[in-house]
């Protein structure tokens, strides 16, 4: 048998170490893109967390609301930090058609998917009948910056009550006044 000299089996060990480290660096790259597009798709760092209480023109207010104003409720919804498991009192109630929306800020950067949640009122010449899944509408919402003006593409739909809630994050900080939107699913009284 022919003894290898040792610097062709260190030579060979490196390349070794740099194709398996390639390998390594290609998955943990996939694995961190995958994490990005996650956290873009659920980063609401820039949503206006508390709102004004003026709505949207058209917004009919609930006719039979199961939770009605001045109720409280727990938030089953993860929309920003410390919404999950809070408790909140109903400031509004309204039925409308919701929709999940992704779009391209008008201030540049990253698309934003499946953004929850924007109303049949905040989408420019809505109508009265709701968008199809996959259909190409401009909002006039301005929950999150560069937002209102964005062209989007309608995820899901969804006719159903929305709430104005306000309430305590369950992280602490200031209470959140007035936030738009959590739907009926997303509340329960306990």
């Amino acid at each position: 048998m022919k003894k290898q000299h040792p610097i062709t089996l260190f030579g060979a060990a490196v390349m070794l170490a740099v194709v398996l480290s390639a390998c390594g660096n290609e998955e943990n790259s996939f694995q961190e893109q995958a994490a990005d597009n996650q956290r873009q798709e659920m980063n609401h760092s820039e949503m206006n967390h508390s709102a004004s209480e003026k709505l949207p023109a058209g917004l009919e207010e609930a006719k039979n609301p199961k939770f009605t104003v001045g109720s409280q409720a727990i938030i089953h919804a993860d929309h920003m930090p410390g919404m999950n498991g809070a408790r909140a009192t109903i400031v509004g109630a309204y039925d409308t058609t919701v929709y999940t929306v992704s779009y391209v800020p008008t201030t540049g950067g990253q698309r934003v998917t499946n953004h929850k949640w924007v109303i049949q009122e905040e989408i420019m010449n809505a109508g009265d009948q709701p968008f199809s899944k996959g259909a190409e509408v401009t909002l006039m919402a301005d929950h999150m910056e560069g937002m209102n003006g964005a062209k989007a593409t309608i995820d899901s739909a969804e006719k159903t009550t929305v709430y104005v809630v306000d309430y305590m994050p369950t992280t602490g900080g200031n209470p959140v006044k007035n936030h738009r939107w959590v739907t009926e699913s997303e509340l329960s009284f306990r």
